[in-house]
């Protein structure tokens, strides 16, 4: 959620309430101003009131790089959204052209990215394996298109599509 504090409205990040012994109950929150991008620690009491700025949530679509940043069209309207590589963090590891994500808007300003839990992509590099090393369960280093490498099986060759977790990065099956 994102709440209004000192002025500036931040991205709730994480927030754990606790009551230590014989004090009173606080909350201790990680927030994100949406201004500076820079993330504090706060701890709220329990009697204090805090004002929610809704969120807004939207599919839109992977179009290209420009320099640094990033930029997303929605499918529908086409408008497109320029977004720094803080905001997409680790997500920028799986996006093609034309993927699809999810992302969160407050006050029409895009605070953050969700790639989906599993992408399919095209292995762009896949060393052969060494004859007679399948006894077990070997794997391999394999580059795939967004130019991160993934350990894979020794059956994989260039030029297949491999399905990937984006929680772990690690290779699920053959797609």
């Amino acid at each position: 959620m994102a709440i209004s504090y000192n002025g500036d409205v931040s991205v709730v990040l994480d927030s754990q309430h606790r009551t230590p012994g014989n004090l009173r109950a606080f909350v201790q929150a990680t927030l994100r101003s949406i201004r500076t991008g820079k993330s504090s620690d706060v701890r709220f009491s329990s009697t204090e009131k805090i004002d929610v700025v809704p969120l807004t949530t939207k599919r839109m679509e992977f179009s290209y790089k420009d320099g640094e940043d990033y930029v997303f069209s929605d499918p529908e309207t086409f408008e497109t959204v320029t977004v720094t590589p803080q905001i997409v963090g680790d997500g920028k590891n799986y996006l093609i052209e034309n993927g699809s994500v999810t992302m969160t808007f407050v006050s029409d300003k895009a605070v953050e990215v969700d790639v989906p839990p599993s992408v399919v992509l095209t292995v762009t590099d896949a060393p052969d394996g060494i004859k007679g090393d399948s006894a077990n369960n070997v794997m391999k280093t394999v580059q795939i298109e967004t130019g991160i490498t993934v350990q894979a099986p020794l059956f994989i060759k260039t030029g297949e599509r491999i399905k990937i977790d984006t929680r772990t990065g690690k290779y699920m099956e053959r797609a």
